[in-house]
């Protein structure tokens, strides 16, 4: 005769908690790094539309990025009018550094 089982479910579940929690934070983890490589996209972009009526290549991809990827931006103007544009990639736990995302967009000048 098999003894009961009472409280299995809850220990599984306790068991369980911290897996969910970290597929959980692999998912928005994902989530984020696409969303900076887009983002960033956007302002390569803008920026090689600003390099090609002389306009600040910088200031038109900081103005295109969301405030919180503003502050690792790094704007670089390149020969034939191609901008490349690299910001941080965001962090679940922030003191992990993740590295950044990058693009690249060219616009003939004006």
């Amino acid at each position: 005769m098999r003894a009961p089982q009472h409280g299995q479910a809850a220990v599984e579940l306790v068991a369980l908690l911290p897996v969910l929690a970290a597929l959980l934070a692999i998912a928005w983890q994902l989530a984020l790094a696409g969303h900076a490589t887009w983002a960033a996209s956007a302002a390569a972009r803008a920026a090689a539309r600003a390099a090609a009526v002389g306009a600040d290549p910088a200031a038109a991809a900081r103005g295109h990025l969301p405030r919180r990827l503003e502050r690792g931006l790094r704007v670089r103007e390149r020969t034939g009018g191609e901008v490349a544009v690299s910001v941080r990639l965001p962090s679940v736990l922030p003191p992990l550094r993740l590295g950044r995302a990058h693009a690249t967009a060219s616009f003939p000048a004006q």
